[in-house]
């Protein structure tokens, strides 16, 4: 290991308070939702990827694309999802032997109902402290990370 490029002090600073950071929201707008809505953050995230598709419906693998989630993990989900009535499988149009993940009408509800509360919880805990400076330095970052990402993707 004698070739590791050792974090230096501000760089694990910065690691770990974007570690925290990012705990603490997650955990926060878990219960918010939950608390709200009925939704996990999980959930959350499903209905989203949905209602920004065309349709409403999405092939589990562009879900699992958006999501970056595990194969198992996106399955097991839907399958939860599916039971609650918040999405429907049903058989892809242009591939007989393939699947569409589609939102049903009690997912929309589920979520145009939990988004207000959601995005009140986004901005209070997030937004609202930060300047319109901070929130474009914050954007190219993230983009920046996520090209790196992207680019070595394998």
């Amino acid at each position: 290991m004698s070739g590791t490029r050792w974090l230096d002090d501000e760089e694990q600073r910065a690691w770990r308070a974007f570690i925290r950071m990012h705990g603490q929201l997650t955990a926060r707008l878990s219960r918010q939702l939950q608390a709200d809505s009925g939704l996990s953050l999980a959930d959350y995230e499903v209905l989203v990827q949905l209602t920004d598709a065309p349709d409403g419906r999405l092939r589990p693998f562009e879900l699992q694309r958006g999501l970056q989630w595990e194969q198992s993990r996106l399955s097991h989900h839907l399958t939860r999802m599916q039971r609650r009535g918040l999405v429907a499988r049903e058989e892809c149009d242009e591939d007989g032997r393939g699947a569409v993940v589609a939102l049903t009408d009690a997912g929309r509800r589920a979520i145009v109902a939990a988004a207000p509360g959601h995005v009140d919880t986004v901005r209070r805990l997030f937004f609202d402290g930060l300047t319109r400076d901070q929130v474009a330095l914050l954007r190219q970052v993230s983009d920046h990370v996520l090209g790196r990402l992207d680019a070595t993707a394998g």
